[in-house]
């Protein structure tokens, strides 16, 4: 029997966070009308929210019911219509050594173009490393077309870079054409508990990236516990975020429903306690439809139908279009 505060991690079940701290000196406001604002940063009592993250690592059980919950749920979504929405959502990516233009350009052809024979369907953007961005802005500019164009900056995918250093290459990737830039968090910071550093990072490159969207990403794979995830989460949302995002894609472990979960729980709380909503990327190891629509299934019922666009909720894949093609 869970306890009211927490109720299983199953559709339709009420969401987590409501009643248990009432008697904590250190509660939680639920109301917008206990929120200070501060420029675009809520200020409360230093990292209270943080307390919250304590509670995660007790759910263990019921957010691993998550996987099997959300991929079952994927079964009743798997129509054709519905592969043709994941397309849509996809961060159409190359992060390899040996990128070249020509591969690049191609890149951005097929990204434009994914569906032979439907020009209604697009990917929602390409993800390329800062060198190759000059190449994918000089040929959308060719073609006479706009488009999403994404980067991995900021000391990708170690994050284990003097904060100078990551400042320029997003100032030089914005200044290059990238309209959204992916950065990561500094899991050292995380994982000493130093979430002020965590938090001073992420801010200051919201700042770097002047009109371009930033997602966050956390790196969840290498944050050890899911109590971490959640922290990670809050600090960057805080920090301005528009996007928070699971993985690099180059850790042992990347995207998980479980993880999802958790990332999607701050999300939501966030947008309960302002109004505002932050988008959310999973990435790395999704490569069927299935897969992806298991994460639709997660979001529908998490977060709600209105995140269900590429404004709000994108897919990081180098291998997914291949299969969605295959189903279609």
């Amino acid at each position: 029997m869970f306890c009211q505060c927490f109720p299983p991690f199953l559709p339709g079940c009420l969401f987590p966070f409501r009643k248990c701290w009432k008697t904590s000196k250190s509660s939680i406001p639920t109301t917008r009308a206990h929120i200070c604002r501060k420029g675009d940063v809520v200020q409360r009592s230093k990292w209270a929210l943080f307390c919250e993250a304590r509670m995660i690592d007790r759910w263990c059980t019921i957010i691993w019911m998550a996987e099997s919950i959300y991929r079952n749920h994927s079964l009743s979504l798997f129509q054709k219509t519905q592969v043709k929405k994941v397309i849509g959502y996809i961060d159409l990516t190359t992060l390899a050594g040996d990128d070249t233009k020509g591969r690049v350009v191609a890149l951005v052809d097929r990204a434009l173009n994914p569906v032979p024979g439907d020009p209604s369907v697009t990917c929602a953007a390409v993800c390329v490393y800062p060198q190759r961005v000059a190449d994918v802005s000089k040929h959308l500019a060719a073609k006479k077309k706009t488009f999403n164009v994404a980067s991995v900056a900021a000391g990708f995918p170690s994050g284990q870079y003097h904060l100078q250093s990551k400042l320029l290459e997003v100032q030089l990737t914005v200044a290059d054409g990238a309209t959204e830039i992916d950065i990561v968090i500094s899991r050292a910071a995380a994982l000493e508990d130093d979430w002020k550093t965590v938090y001073n990072e992420v801010a200051a490159l919201k700042g770097a990236c002047g009109n371009a969207h930033m997602k966050t990403i956390l790196a969840t794979g290498e944050l050890k516990t899911l109590a971490n995830v959640y922290k990670a989460s809050w600090a960057s949302i805080l920090a301005g975020s528009d996007f928070i995002k699971t993985s690099t894609g180059k850790e042992s472990t990347n995207a998980t429903l479980e993880v999802a979960y958790v990332m999607c729980a701050a999300i939501k709380r966030w947008h309960e306690l302002t109004g505002k909503k932050v988008g959310f990327k999973p990435a790395g190891g999704i490569k069927t439809p299935q897969e992806a629509l298991a994460y639709v299934a997660l979001i529908k019922e998490v977060l709600g139908e209105s995140w269900l666009t590429p404004k709000l909720f994108r897919i990081g894949a180098s291998s997914l279009l291949d299969n969605c093609l295959k189903a279609l």
